[in-house]
C-alpha cells in the first residue's frame, strides 16, 4: 500500500478548492494538484479527501466512473416510481439486473427514501393526471343496435377469427373466416323485456322505407344467405345462434336459447356493468302492476325482472290495468 509523503504538501488550500469543481473524481484532483504519475495513490488521495472535508468541500458532483451524479440519482429516485424508471433516468439499461443492485447501493450511501420503489409499479404513486372527460360518459342501451355489429366483431376478432364488414346493402352484417368456410352473420340487438324474458327480433322488412301494408311486415331470413345470427340483449348478454334455428321465425324468446349464450358484454356499460340509473333505453311489453289497497305507498311491479319490493303486513295486493295504473311508473 502507498503511503502518504512525509515532506510538506505541494499543494494549497486554495489549489484544493479549485481543483475539486473542476473534476468529476479524486484523480482527476490529483492530476489537477501535480501527482502526475502518483494521481491513483490511494494513500495520497486519502491525504486529499481528508483535507477536502476539513475544508467543508463539496464533492457531490464526482462519479467516479459512473454516467451519472449523486444531483442526478436524488432526482430520479424522487421523480421515478419504480426502480426501472431509476434506471431509465440514469441512461441505464434496466435489462440484465446488474446495474439495480449497484444504484440501490449508491441511495443507501446517499440516505435517500426508497420506501415507493420498493412496491410494484401498479402499486406506486397514482398520476396526478385527472381521467378524461369522456370516461364520465353514461352507456345508453338505445344506442346498442349501433354498437352490435362493433361488438360482435370484437367477439370473433378475439378468437382468431378474420372479419369483414361487407359495403351495403347486404342480407348480413359481418363476414367471418371460419376453419372450413366463410360464414355470414346477422347481427340483431334487443333492448325488449316481457314478463318471460328478452325477445329478438329477427326477421326484417323487405322493403325498409316502406311504413304501411305488406311491404313493412316482418318476414323471416332465408338460410341459405344468412349462416349464424349474433344476437345481444339488454343484459349484455351474446347468443351465437345457427340460421337454421331460427329458420321461418320472425320474433324468438332468448330464453329458449340458452344453449347458445357465448359470453357477456356488460363490462361495456360500465364499471358497475350497467348502463345508468334506471336503465336507460330498455323497452317494456305490457307489465303487470299491483297496488295495495291500503294506502301504504307499497307498490309491487312484476314481469319487469327489476325490482320486488317487499309487502306491509295487512295489505292486499290487487292488479291495475295501464289505464288505471296510479303508480305513474308506465309513464
Amino acid at each position: 500500500m502507498n503511503r502518504p509523503l512525509s515532506r510538506p504538501l505541494a499543494w494549497s488550500d486554495a489549489q484544493l478548492t479549485e481543483a475539486i469543481p473542476a473534476s468529476s473524481n479524486w484523480v482527476a484532483v490529483m492530476r489537477l494538484l501535480g501527482y502526475g504519475d502518483r494521481s491513483k495513490s490511494a494513500g495520497a488521495i486519502r491525504i486529499v479527501r481528508r483535507r477536502a472535508v476539513e475544508l467543508g468541500l463539496d464533492t457531490s458532483h464526482f462519479r467516479g466512473k459512473r454516467r451519472w451524479t449523486d444531483p442526478q440519482l436524488r432526482q430520479a429516485v424522487a421523480e421515478a416510481h419504480s426502480w426501472e424508471e431509476v434506471l431509465t433516468r440514469l441512461g441505464l439499461s434496466p435489462r440484465g439486473g446488474s446495474m439495480q443492485p449497484h444504484i440501490k447501493a449508491h441511495t443507501i450511501r446517499l440516505g435517500l427514501n426508497i420506501d415507493h420503489l420498493s412496491r410494484l409499479s401498479h402499486l406506486g404513486p397514482s398520476p396526478l393526471e385527472a381521467p378524461p372527460e369522456m370516461s364520465d360518459l353514461q352507456a345508453n342501451l338505445r344506442f346498442l343496435r349501433v354498437a352490435g355489429p362493433a361488438i360482435a366483431a370484437s367477439w370473433f376478432a378475439i378468437r382468431d377469427r378474420a372479419v369483414s364488414f361487407p359495403i351495403e346493402p347486404t342480407v348480413y352484417d359481418l363476414l367471418v373466416d371460419a376453419p372450413s368456410r366463410t360464414n355470414r352473420v346477422q347481427v340483431k340487438t334487443t333492448t325488449t323485456w316481457t314478463k318471460n324474458g328478452w325477445t329478438a327480433t329477427v326477421g326484417h322488412h323487405p322493403d325498409t322505407h316502406a311504413r304501411k301494408g305488406l311491404e313493412h311486415r316482418l318476414v323471416a331470413y332465408d338460410p341459405e344467405f344468412i349462416d349464424l345470427f349474433f344476437v345481444i340483449d339488454g343484459d349484455m348478454t351474446m347468443y351465437l345462434i345457427p340460421s337454421r334455428a331460427l329458420a321461418g321465425r320472425v320474433r324468438v324468446l332468448l330464453r329458449t336459447y340458452k344453449k347458445y349464450i357465448v359470453g357477456n358484454a356488460a363490462g361495456l356499460l360500465g364499471v358497475g356493468g350497467s348502463a345508468g340509473v334506471g336503465l336507460t333505453g330498455l323497452r317494456w311489453r305490457r307489465p303487470v302492476v299491483w297496488w295495495s289497497d291500503k294506502g301504504c305507498g307499497s307498490w309491487l311491479t312484476l314481469g319487469l325482472g327489476l325490482v320486488r319490493w317487499g309487502r306491509s303486513s295487512g295489505c292486499r295486493w290487487r292488479r291495475c290495468c295501464r289505464s288505471r295504473c296510479r303508480t305513474g311508473c308506465l309513464t
